[in-house]
């Protein structure tokens, strides 16, 4: 027989370590290169740009665009490995308390 109150008490428990977990993303790093590591960039599991490390060589170039193009293409591979890092800290923080469901993905929760 379904427990209601059993599967509130899970539930309470999911947002927590939930919270516990989103809490940590921020402890969680991810860094990308570009331009052959000319241009490297450091970003957190909350998506946020937290060191940037430009090469001088390049800026005495006077390529204003190459150099933001690097720039970006930098930010967006650290990003994209941050999230990757941040949405497995997800999972094993809830690991055991839910059902896997297929599509259900409690990441998405977390903003």
């Amino acid at each position: 027989m379904f427990d209601m109150m059993k599967m509130m008490g899970k539930m309470k428990e999911v947002q927590a370590r939930l919270q516990e977990a989103q809490n940590n993303l921020a402890n969680i790093s991810a860094a990308g290169e570009a331009g052959g590591g000319m241009v490297k960039a450091t970003v957190n599991g909350k998506k946020q740009l937290v060191a940037l490390d430009i090469d001088p060589a390049i800026l005495t170039a006077n390529d204003k665009i190459m150099v933001q193009d690097l720039v970006v293409a930098a930010v967006r591979i650290a990003s994209d490995k941050a999230e990757v890092l941040a949405k497995e800290e997800l999972k094993k923080s809830t690991e055991g308390l839910l059902p896997n469901i297929p599509g259900m993905d409690l990441t998405s929760m977390m903003g």
